[in-house]
């Protein structure tokens, strides 16, 4: 896990984030680039506005990063002109990003709001493995981590890496759920075996979507982590019909690890 990419957004608890990546990079001796988007369009004719824009960008992510104990990680800043999305792809060509980790939301939007605007675009446009890390929470061992899906179907096994770096840096318990949802094929059921190599347990139970399926076992598997997968069908199906999840539809007070596309 080499790179690792921090969207700052308005947030002013965006320091708080910052720091649990910092946390968790220093596990890894990953690096850090926090990323700032400011959008200024071809046609703006006053002199320098551009580079003035950038220039204030970074230094409010300075700012951000004055108040994070960096465990002597050096933190690059990445700052782009345009739309988060096209940003994140762009940094992706260059660097190669193994994971980013953001809040579920910035401060533009209600409280009612698990996924933001921005947030939402980030997990519904892009391929890159995401953790999504509620405010205020602090970096610890996952001891537990549930993985929930509603196929054992994988494209490609590296998909996986993520989780398997995490479970064996911290020794980690991965408990899978399976979750059968209404016209779910025998092919379904059969659960890859590298994700059956790094479970200790497989659960099966029906429900009318994954999301609920991981809402009935939740209590019971107690975990510090859930680990979903992204694809149309998947976890976060309400997502592809729009960019904002309500906190209704969706809330976790624990670490959302999110991982690539596995089969669509």
């Amino acid at each position: 896990m080499k790179h690792i990419l921090v969207p700052i957004g308005t947030s002013p608890d965006a320091h708080q984030t910052l720091q649990y990546a910092v946390d968790f990079a220093s596990q890894f001796s990953s690096e850090i680039y926090v990323m700032e988007v400011y959008n200024i369009s071809a046609g703006a004719t006053l002199a320098n506005v551009p580079q003035k824009v950038a220039e204030s960008s970074k230094e409010r992510v300075k700012e951000v990063i004055e108040k994070v104990d960096t465990k002597s990680i050096e933190i690059k800043i990445a700052t782009y002109n345009g739309g988060i999305v096209d940003g994140l792809k762009d940094i992706d060509r260059e660097l190669g990003v193994d994971l980013i980790i953001m809040a579920p939301r910035s401060n533009d939007v209600t409280e009612e709001v698990y996924l933001g605007n921005t947030s939402g675009k980030i997990i519904k446009q892009t391929d890159i493995p995401t953790l999504i890390v509620p405010k205020g929470s602090v970096f610890a061992p996952p001891a537990v981590i549930l993985t929930a899906f509603k196929s054992g179907i994988l494209k490609r096994n590296r998909i996986l890496n993520p989780l398997i770096q995490i479970k064996n840096k911290f020794r980690s318990t991965v408990n899978l759920l399976m979750v059968k949802t209404p016209g779910y094929t025998d092919a379904d059921l059969r659960i890859n075996t590298a994700l059956m190599d790094i479970s200790s347990q497989v659960t099966m139970t029906e429900a009318p979507t994954t999301y609920l399926g991981v809402l009935e076992r939740f209590q019971s598997q107690q975990p510090d982590l859930l680990c979903v997968f992204r694809h149309k069908r998947g976890f976060f199906k309400k997502l592809w019909e729009k960019n904002t999840i309500l906190k209704s539809e969706f809330s976790a007070r624990i670490p959302v690890l999110v991982l690539s596309v596995k089969k669509d």
